[in-house]
C-alpha cells in the first residue's frame, strides 16, 4: 500500500493574519510561491497513482509550481465553509463568543451559498475523498494539495478518529506530511515537513 502525502498550499495574506479562509480565493504572497517552489524535492522521484488539488487558486498553484503540474482539482478538497466567520480571526470571533471552538461549535450561516460547515460536514467530505483515494493507494502513493483544517480532518478520518479531532494535528503553510501503514493499520510518518 501507497503513502498518502498531504500538502498545504503555500502562505497568503489571510494565511499570515489568522483570518478564516475558505471560499475567498486569495492568492499565494510571494513568500507562498518560494514555500510552494521548495516543496519541489520533496515530491521529486516518487510515482504517484494519483494527484489531486482543491479547486482553489491557491492550491492549484502551490500544485503547479512544487512540480505537480498533472494534479487533478477536486471539489470535495474545497476548505472548511467558515459560513458567517469568512474572513474573521479566532480573536475576532473570541470578543463576543469566548468559548467558540471551530473543532465542536462549528460556524454560523454565512452569505447566500455560503451555509457553513460542521465538522461532521467536513467530515464527510473527507471520508468521499479517502473513498476515492483508497484503490489508487493499494498501487501506489497519492498526494492531495488543499487546505489546512481540511486536510486536519481527513488526517482524523484516516486514523479512525471523528472529525473533530483534527484539532490534534496543526498544519503549516507550504508543507509536506506523509501518511503511511505500520502493521496494515494508518499512521502519521511525517508531519509538517519543510525542505
Amino acid at each position: 500500500m501507497g503513502d498518502l502525502l498531504l500538502v498545504r498550499h503555500g502562505e497568503t495574506e489571510w494565511s499570515v493574519t489568522g483570518q478564516h479562509t475558505s471560499w475567498t480565493d486569495l492568492p499565494l504572497t510571494g513568500h507562498g510561491e518560494e514555500q510552494a517552489k521548495s516543496l519541489a524535492p520533496l515530491l521529486t522521484g516518487r510515482d504517484f497513482a494519483l494527484a489531486l488539488t482543491s479547486p482553489l487558486g491557491r492550491a492549484r498553484r502551490t500544485a503547479e509550481l512544487a512540480g505537480l503540474v498533472e494534479a487533478i482539482p477536486e471539489p470535495d478538497l474545497h476548505e472548511w465553509d467558515y459560513g458567517g466567520y469568512e474572513g474573521v480571526t479566532t480573536r475576532e470571533i473570541h470578543r463576543t463568543r469566548p468559548d467558540w471552538k471551530l473543532w465542536t461549535d462549528g460556524v454560523p450561516p454565512g452569505t447566500e451559498g455560503h451555509p457553513g460547515e460542521s465538522p461532521a460536514e467536513v467530515g464527510a467530505r473527507a471520508d468521499r475523498v479517502l473513498a476515492r483515494v483508497g484503490e489508487a493507494l493499494a498501487g501506489g502513493d497519492v498526494v492531495l494539495v488543499a487546505h489546512s483544517h481540511f486536510l486536519r480532518v481527513l488526517t482524523a478520518r484516516r486514523l479512525g478518529l471523528p472529525p473533530a479531532e483534527g484539532r490534534l494535528f496543526q498544519l503549516a503553510t507550504g508543507t509536506v506530511s506523509r501518511l503511511s501503514t505500520e502493521h496494515g493499520r494508518p499512521v502519521v510518518a511525517e508531519w509538517n515537513v519543510r525542505p
